[in-house]
């Protein structure tokens, strides 16, 4: 049996049954005291959860979001890291085969992945539909 991915946030936004809840990430080294020179202090992610009983949630709760299986999480790595390296991989060597100057290399790299992050975006709803984060009361 897989664990769920959870985290702990607040609720920001209630739009129907569609639960806004930012989450606060915190590094590993939150107790260091050289923290203010590391670039990886907390960051805050926005993360949008559906809910059955929306009701049940007010905007400043404290609420535990999770996305329940290790597929979901795994599919979510593939699309938005891995995928996007290999379009950049795979367009730097097309264009160095057809003799591209560094220069023309680097911009086709960088709008080949720039136009993979345009096609993601233009399916977002798929996405909305295959991983589904849950919402809990903390």
């Amino acid at each position: 049996m897989s664990h769920p991915i959870e985290h702990t946030g607040i609720v920001e936004r209630i739009d129907g049954s569609k639960i806004t809840v930012v989450v606060e990430q915190q590094s590993a080294c939150a107790a260091c005291h050289a923290k203010g020179l590391c670039s990886e202090q907390g960051s805050r992610k926005v993360i949008e959860a559906e809910s059955d009983n929306p009701e049940l949630f007010s905007i400043g709760d404290t609420v535990r979001v999770a996305l329940e299986s290790n597929r979901m999480a795994l599919q979510s790595v593939v699309w938005g890291y891995i995928l996007p390296f290999v379009v950049l991989i795979v367009a730097l060597l097309v264009a160095k085969i057809f003799g591209a100057s560094d220069g023309i290399a680097a911009l086709a790299t960088l709008l080949s992945v720039a136009l993979y992050y345009v096609v993601l975006y233009a399916l977002r709803h798929y996405f909305e539909r295959n991983i589904k984060f849950t919402i809990t009361k903390e």
